[in-house]
């Protein structure tokens, strides 16, 4: 997962003297098309999409790696979604600021691209565990 812009400030000035950042509450958002650094995209809207809660752990050195905790479980669609290319982390269930995001990829080698075409009563979820961010 990429970090925005937003986090990048926000660690630099926690790290290097600047003001200190607090570790927000975490949620996953969907996107049909994908962010970028400075967010933007198109996420999911309507059809009981929300965003989901999550908590993080972070382990290793050399890369050091935060994975969900849980699984990740969206309601089910109320309709189509559409193609779900993208996931990012957000600090609020609503607004807010995206704080990083990535290509869905296939979990076996987090390396394959693997959008999912959400439809009707469709539930998509994230396992725990493979929701990564590596910095390194």
């Amino acid at each position: 997962m990429s970090f925005t812009n937003y986090l990048e400030d926000k660690v630099l000035n926690h790290v290097f003297g600047g003001n200190e950042y607090t570790r927000p509450s975490l949620y996953v958002g969907l996107y049909v098309k994908g962010p970028g650094e400075t967010g933007g995209g198109s996420e999911v809207s309507g059809f009981n999409y929300a965003r989901q809660s999550t908590t993080m752990s972070v382990a290793g050195s050399a890369p050091t790696e935060a994975t969900n905790d849980a699984d990740i479980t969206f309601p089910a669609a109320a309709g189509p979604f559409g193609r779900v290319t993208h996931a990012g982390v957000f600090d609020a269930l609503a607004g807010g600021n995206l704080l990083s995001w990535a290509t869905l990829t296939d979990p076996s080698d987090f390396s394959a691209e693997q959008s999912h075409d959400i439809q009707t009563s469709d539930i998509f979820k994230i396992e725990a565990g493979n929701l990564k961010i590596r910095l390194d």
